[in-house]
Order: structure tokens, then sequence, then C-alpha cells
């Protein structure tokens, strides 16, 4: 009986946190540099959020190890809701199957809500011999281990979605590592390598400028942010086919559950506004939101497909 009590007593000071959350401002580490993807869409929500729930919302960046310090920082926090972190889909969904990290994004962390997709695309340069993806495939496989394509480094993002389409489209090519996207994409249009799949934001403005063409968006829909370019799945006669980077809010496992959906429910606010979407098309990002549990299988399913494609191409980075 006296434990029952204990667990209502409980339960209902949880609820009274919660409904009075927040009443102080909130810190959002942001485990990247300004300027990047990660930090551009949390501050982006974040202001939303300041305004919906009535206290700041204020950003730190704490850059370094690909993410992994600033996502420790927020796992070892206190698990109030005061802390939470901007997360994307290097040092949640990728680096777990990389390498040793301090902290296990599906256990020391809370899911609240993905806040974008990054969409992704595969480019050429211009004068390069195929005009439509199945004419770049038939081209790529009619000469094994003759191309090349770029990524922005072993291990990143971009090197796994292209893995994963050479795997389904059962390419024989060499991955050429590169230090960034900038110098990827000046090599795929000078020539010296055949393509890359790379992100909508990174290739947009080259795409634009006819200096690189693509053949197709890595999303199983067509991206708002690069609306002309049909989809890989369907261009290429890949079906599953379906990739984009993500980015979301969490906070310390142990979160009481309301503050978790409440600030969830006011992310869902947040990127149905006008002024956001459009924000987010400039970035070359297209917007999303889900609740706590939608994110927690999100999550589950993409460390199961990077463990996969991990495995698959053998992908080994140094420690």
């Amino acid at each position: 009986m006296k434990k029952c009590l204990l667990a209502v007593l409980a339960l209902v000071a949880s609820s009274a946190f919660a409904q009075q959350y927040p009443n102080r401002p909130i810190k959002v580490i942001i485990p990247w540099p300004p300027g990047q993807a990660t930090d551009l869409a949390a501050r982006i929500v974040g202001e939303k959020l300041s305004q919906a729930l009535g206290q700041p919302f204020i950003m730190e960046n704490k850059p370094g190890a690909g993410g992994a310090i600033g996502t420790d920082i927020v796992a070892k926090s206190t698990p109030d809701g005061y802390t939470l972190l901007a997360a994307s889909s290097g040092p949640i969904s990728i680096m777990p199957n990389l390498q040793k990290i301090p902290y296990d994004p599906l256990r020391d962390l809370a899911p609240v809500s993905l806040v974008a997709a990054a969409p992704f695309t595969l480019v050429v340069a211009a004068n390069f011999p195929a005009s439509n993806a199945k004419e770049f495939l038939a081209l790529v496989r009619a000469n094994p281990g003759k191309y090349t394509f770029a990524s922005s480094g072993t291990g990143a993002t971009a090197h796994m979605f292209a893995e994963l389409f050479n795997s389904m489209a059962k390419l024989q090519v060499l991955h050429i590592p590169y230090k960034g996207s900038v110098p990827a994409l000046t090599d795929v249009i000078g020539g010296q390598v055949a393509y890359a799949v790379e992100t909508v934001a990174a290739t947009g403005s080259f795409i634009k400028s006819g200096k690189l063409k693509t053949f197709g968006v890595t999303t199983a829909r067509r991206s708002a942010a690069l609306p002309d370019a049909p989809t890989l799945a369907e261009a290429a006669d890949i079906p599953g086919y379906d990739c984009a980077a993500w980015i979301g809010y969490m906070a310390a496992a142990g979160t009481p559950r309301e503050i978790l959906v409440k600030l969830a429910a006011e992310i869902q606010k947040a990127v149905l506004a006008s002024d956001l979407k459009e924000r987010y098309l400039t970035l070359g990002m297209d917007t999303a939101s889900n609740t706590p549990d939608e994110m927690a299988a999100h999550l589950r399913r993409e460390q199961d497909r990077y463990a996969t494609i991990v495995k698959n191409a053998g992908i080994k980075i140094e420690q």
C-alpha cells in the first residue's frame, strides 16, 4: 500500500512539474560549429519554441569529435528538460557503428521530435555522358571498376548514402574520400571524380548555375528543396531507396515523459509555420516532426540501417 501511494505521489509530482515547465531558460547544446545544418535548424525551431513557451532557448555550440563531445554533455546532464540536444544522424545513428563513443544514444538520451530532414542528391559534372539516371547506371555498370565517387569523408552521411545506392544499383566503383563537401564537389565539377551523393544544400547552387546536373534525390518523395528533381527510387528504378539525414531535439534519459510530449507538440506546431518552411527551403532542408515514441522507433531503424551499410561495404575509420 505504501509503495502504491509513493508511486501515485511521484506521478502527481511529475505531472505538476511538467505543467509548470518551463519556468526558466532552456539550454540547447549544439555539438557542431555555428552555421552547420544542425545549428541552423535547431536555432530556427528554437526561436519558435521560445515564443510558444515564453522562455529563452539559449543555444550553446559545443563542437568536437564529430559531434560526440556536445552529445555526451547532454547525455550526462540533469534529466529535467532544461538541457536539450540538437541531435543529428552522425553522432546518434552513424558513429555507434563505426567507433567507440562515451554514450549509448538509444539508452542515455530521450527522443523528443525530429525537426528537419536533409535530402541528398546524386550529382555529376555538367558534361558527364549521361542525361538521366538510367543512362548513368547503364554506363557505370558496363565499366566495372572504372568510375569513382566522392564523399565528404569516410563514414560521413554522404558516404553511407552513396554506398547504399551503389549496393542497391549493383555498381562496382571506387570511393574517393575528401575532407568536406566543397573539395569533393569541386573535383566532381572538374571531372576528376565521376559522381557524388551530397546534400541538396551543398549542391543546390552548382545545380542552378549549371556546373552540376542531378539525376535525382535520395528521398522516397520529391523534395521541396529541389522540386524539379525526380526521386532516385523512381528515376534509377531502385524501389525502396529512401535516405535523408535527420535533425531533431533530444534530452537526457529520464526526462519526464510529459515534458518530452509537450516539447514535441510545440515542435509540430512550429514546423507547420509558413515562414519556417521558407527558411528551411533556403537551407536545402525539408520540415519534419513526430512524437517521442515515433522518433525512438525512427532512431532504432536508422542505427540498424547504418550498421548494415557499414558491414556490407566494409567501412572502417581510423581510431
